[in-house]
Formats: structure tokens, C-alpha cells, sequence
């Protein structure tokens, strides 16, 4: 029997692609340093598992389709503490994840054939969602070079048709960690406001910032509260990803009462989920993110300054998220991500990357890049740039 033509069109992640190629690796005996995955390593905060231990209810009932009302009301208070936006009850839907976020809204706002704009490169399961929803994809290429900053108002504006509907950016980006300056913000909202879109704004490394460069909440950019849209998640600032607690969070009223309806079809979010997840938003200090901060900062200057060594390499020094693209000087990035994990190890030890090309709308501009994520401790990030810079070396001689 055959399958839909839309899950047909859904390919698999790019991400997780390998994962047949590291699993005969490891038969081997390798040892594997996952640079390819944004899964940090970082303890989960006990306040989570505490706040679970300390729930008492005889029956473990449905959680209310909006989500439970005190992890609402945290979350209020941290956007009102960190960012100095004023969201109220019904501003906020709990959603299983940060994906639920993303896909209710597109279901909410896009119809089949509709287009939306994005900034290449771009969080490659974004794709996922536009083709299972028969989004079309107009894409504007941000330039290594300019640290993946957004391009002149022309070259974004010269990709809107009457068939857009919105833009979806990520900041700080995934997998660029570019951290979009105010003034750039700005413009997105002048033109979201001129030709009516929608501004997705996926926001779930919105801790991680270094050096000056805070990373601003397009819910800060006063004038567009009918146009964004933020998409919330505790699974990168909180170290929590098997939790599965996201938001989509906007002013919109309109738009916010029909996201409303998904909520109710799917009946609700875990409640032990999201029990732990007000835990993390009402007990933690602001130390808890400082601590991480610059922890991850120190892990993005090993591997920025390792990678700037590597002869060939050319790579922006992130601002913020736990990404870095690398372009490489070959012409193939993924064949040489399968060639490490078959053909290479350095003392029984190899790394698995992410080709980049899946970031890509324009595959191509893709093809010899990679996307390096630092999640994993300082020790095994200056391994795995010494196998990088190695196998690199043996690869071109082959």
C-alpha cells in the first residue's frame, strides 16, 4: 500500500542523517565526538526534578489545552524580568516542544502554496514543516563574511510575492549564531508592517549571547505586536530537551485563538513536563544563566580560534546560540562527514559533523560548508579540532 505524497515530499533530518554511518563506526570501536547535534551537556537543573518529586495529586489528569496556569505565569514573569515585555494570560500556549510551536503557527498562518521568506542558512528542520505544509521556501542569502547578517532591505524585499505570508528567522541563529543588531530588527519590522507579514521569531537560544551583543526579543520592537510571533522552548537554556515544554507566545489575538484550536486537538502538554518546567522558570537565579553563558562562550572561542588555525578554513566568529558554519576547502562537505566516521579515526577517536548543505535552500551555496556544534565539553572540543584539522589534512591527500 502506498504512503501520502506528503510525508513523501518530508526527508529525513540532515542532522541525523549519519546516524547509519556512526552506528557501524561504533561497531568498529570508535570512539565518537558529536559535534553534529545542538543536545547540551550541561546538568538538567535539580529544580526541575525536584519540582516533579514535590506534585502531589492522586490522579494525573489532562492539563488544560493552554497549558497549566502557574508555568504561564512564570513565564510571564521571566519576559517581564529579562526582556521588559508585558505579556499576559492569554498571550502564552504551552506546546509540546519548540517543533509544536513552530508547526501550529505555520498551520495557522500559511495555506498550501503560500511562500515564506527566510534567511539562508536556516534551521534545517524548518524544512520539514514547509513541505509537509507545501510552503514554498523564498529564500535571501546572508553573507559568512558579514558574520551572517541579514542583506540590504533590496535583496530581502525583491523576494516577496504576493503569495507571502511571513518571515521566519532565528536569533540567536541556528546554525550561524549570528545575534541580529536592533537596527536590523527594525528593518524586518518596517517590512513586515509594509507588505503585512508575519515575523516567526524562533527564540530558543535567546540567553546565549557573548561579548556586548545582547540578543534583543523581536517583542521588544514596539509597533509589532500584531505581526510577531515568538517561539519559546526550555530545551536549549535550561539544558532540558527530553522535556518537551515550548510556547508560542504573541499579542495577536486573532491569530492566537485559532493556534488555540491545535491545542485543543492535540488535548494537552505533558503535566509532569510542565510542572518541571515552572520550576526552572520561578527557581533559578539569574547566576544559572551567566554560569552557562560563559561557559559556552569559552567553548566558542576553543573552537573558533582551533578552527582559524586549520589551513583552508574559513570561518566568522559566532556571537551567540552553540553553532559555527565552516566553510572547508573541499568540494563535497558531506562525502568528507562520511569519510570520518568509515575511513578515519585518530587513536580509535573520530567526530560526526553536520553537513551544512541542509541549511541551504540553494543546496549548493551548502555543499562545502559544515555546522559545528560546541555542546560538549572543553576536553573533547580540542580533541575533536585536532582530529578535524588531521583527517582535513589526510582527506585532500587523498
Amino acid at each position: 500500500m502506498d504512503t501520502s505524497n506528503r510525508i513523501n515530499n518530508v526527508e529525513f533530518s540532515p542532522i541525523r542523517k549519519l546516524i547509519s554511518y556512526e552506528e557501524e563506526a561504533l561497531k568498529k570501536g570508535k570512539t565518537i565526538y558529536h559535534l553534529n547535534i545542538g543536545q547540551p551537556d550541561l546538568k538538567t537543573p535539580k529544580e526541575f526534578f525536584q519540582s516533579i518529586s514535590d506534585f502531589k495529586e492522586d490522579t494525573l489528569t489532562y492539563a488544560h489545552s493552554r497549558g497549566r496556569k502557574e508555568l504561564i505565569e512564570e513565564m510571564i514573569k521571566f519576559y517581564k524580568k529579562h526582556f521588559h515585555i508585558d505579556y499576559k494570560y492569554e498571550d502564552i500556549l504551552i506546546t509540546t516542544g519548540g517543533s509544536e510551536a513552530i508547526l501550529f503557527t505555520l498551520l495557522s498562518i500559511f495555506d498550501e502554496g503560500d511562500e515564506v521568506l527566510v534567511s539562508e542558512p536556516y534551521y534545517a528542520n524548518y524544512n520539514n514543516f514547509f513541505d509537509l505544509l507545501n510552503i514554498k521556501v523564498n529564500a535571501f542569502t546572508a553573507d559568512p563574511k558579514t558574520g551572517f547578517h541579514l542583506p540590504k532591505r533590496e535583496d530581502i524585499i525583491c523576494k516577496i510575492t504576493p503569495k507571502t505570508k511571513g518571515i521566519v528567522l532565528t536569533n540567536p541563529g541556528n546554525p550561524t549564531g549570528v545575534v541580529y543588531r536592533e537596527e536590523e530588527m527594525k528593518l524586518i519590522g518596517e517590512i513586515a508592517k509594509e507588505y503585512g507579514l508575519y515575523i516567526i521569531s524562533d527564540e530558543v537560544y535567546k540567553v546565549f549571547s557573548y561579548g556586548k551583543n545582547r540578543a534583543i526579543s523581536f517583542g521588544e520592537i514596539e509597533g509589532l505586536e500584531e505581526n510577531v510571533v515568538l517561539i519559546e522552548s526550555i530545551s536549549k537554556i535550561y539544558s532540558a530537551c527530553g522535556a518537551r515544554v515550548g510556547a508560542v507566545i504573541s499579542k495577536n489575538e486573532k491569530l492566537m485563538n485559532e493556534i488555540y484550536k491545535l491545542c485543543q486537538a492535540r488535548l494537552s502538554v505533558s503535566t509532569l513536563d510542565m510542572v518541571g518546567a515552572q520550576g526552572l522558570y520561578s527557581k533559578l537565579s539569574d547566576d544559572y544563566f551567566r554560569k552557562n553563558r560563559e561557559e559556552y562562550e569559552k567553548r566558542r572561542d576553543l573552537v573558533y580560534n582551533g578552527i582559524s588555525k586549520i589551513s583552508g578554513i574559513q570561518v566568522t566568529k559566532p556571537e551567540g546560540a552553540f553553532y559555527v558554519v565552516v566553510t572547508l576547502p573541499i568540494e563535497n562537505a558531506e562525502d568528507f562527514c562520511i569519510w570520518l566516521l568509515t575511513d578515519f579515526d585518530l587513536n580509535g577517536e573520530t567526530i560526526m559533523l553536520a553537513p551544512a548543505e541542509g541549511f541551504y535552500s540553494n543546496k549548493e551555496l551548502g555543499r562545502n560548508k559544515i555546522r559545528i556544534s560546541y555542546c560538549i565539553e572543553l576536553e573533547k572540543l580540542e580533541k575533536s579540532i585536532k582530529i578535524l584539522d588531521l583527517g582535513l589534512k589526510k582527506y585532500l591527500e587523498k
